[in-house]
């Protein structure tokens, strides 16, 4: 009998959603930290703004591929006021990251990320790169990209995050 009880108030609880619960929502990620080639970054200081986020790494074949596409993206951009920056996950040789970064003439900043955290802070599986987010004025993820990106579909999904889309 007490068996029984104890299922029935187990069902109940289950059901009626008691248990451990948060009323705070979850936070937006915060784009921040170490820089590949030395310094730190904070998002805020372009708080605002449109900003494209490539998740890389100097290991990543089709990211060494997509690369001088988003360099000529960063170009055909940089009168709309729009902020790139790298996220290098998953190197533990900050010389390896600063090679790639000089190999491809990367004009933006990156962050290293050899933890994955600010990855999957952003939902990105740190295995699954390159992958490229479009954040909103808001800081928000408008527009994703889990595998390599042309330059135009970037340029147009860019300007289509600009205009409101």
């Amino acid at each position: 009998m007490r068996l029984l009880a104890a299922i029935l108030l187990a069902t109940a609880l289950v059901l009626t959603g008691a248990g451990c619960t948060s009323d705070e929502k979850p936070r937006d990620p915060v784009l921040k930290g170490e820089l590949v080639a030395g310094g730190s970054y904070d998002q805020a200081t372009h708080k605002g703004k449109v900003t494209v986020v490539n998740f890389w790494g100097s290991w990543c074949a089709p990211c060494r591929a997509e690369m001088p596409g988003l360099v000529k993206a960063h170009d055909d951009l940089k009168d709309d006021d729009v902020v790139f920056l790298g996220i290098n996950v998953r190197d533990p040789n900050v010389d390896q990251a600063k090679a790639f970064v000089d190999q491809y003439k990367v004009p933006f900043p990156s962050i290293r990320d050899t933890s994955s955290k600010l990855a999957l802070e952003f939902d990105v599986v740190p295995s699954n790169i390159p992958t490229t987010l479009v954040l909103g004025k808001d800081g928000k993820p408008r527009k994703t990209f889990r595998q390599a990106v042309l330059e135009p579909d970037l340029v147009a999904a860019v300007r289509e995050v600009i205009a409101g889309g």
